[in-house]
């Protein structure tokens, strides 16, 4: 990021913040993370990001369509040219048979370019929120790669 003089700025529900902390614990961060959104309610997705509230009626908070929304919301919403957004279930309630606990889904907007991926995780609430900041950092180096 450095090297393309790009910021990035992340979008987050299930994690509450974890991703802005894990990038912001890193000296130097300033030089590269602009901002980031938590979003935990629906309002919050709506008001903060500009994610339709229709699309979160249709397709749940807990989806590809809202996950690459808050992606397009985070970089409409900050100076930065990279976001990652995170949406999902991390437990122990909340889960349904279409949706269990530790499905999580990944927006990324790099450049211009979304795209998005789900992931399911195992574990308590503490375990799939520790997964999903890992995937979604371990993912961004990958794309920017």
């Amino acid at each position: 990021m450095l090297k393309k003089n790009w910021m990035l700025a992340s979008a987050e529900s299930c994690t509450g913040g974890l991703i802005s902390a894990a990038c912001t614990d890193l000296a130097g961060s300033s030089n590269w993370f602009e901002r980031g959104f938590v979003t935990y309610s629906n309002e919050a997705k709506t008001e903060l990001l500009g994610v339709d509230a229709a699309l979160i009626d249709t397709h749940g908070a807990v989806s590809e369509e809202v996950a690459r929304a808050m992606a397009a919301g985070a970089i409409a919403r900050s100076r930065a040219q990279v976001a990652v957004a995170v949406t999902g279930v991390a437990g122990p309630s909340g889960g349904s048979r279409a949706k269990p606990v530790g499905t999580v889904w990944f927006g990324f907007m790099l450049d211009g370019r979304l795209s998005s991926e789900v992931q399911h995780f195992g574990g308590d609430r503490a375990a799939v929120r520790l997964a999903t900041v890992q995937h979604a950092l371990q993912r961004l180096v990958q794309l920017l790669g």
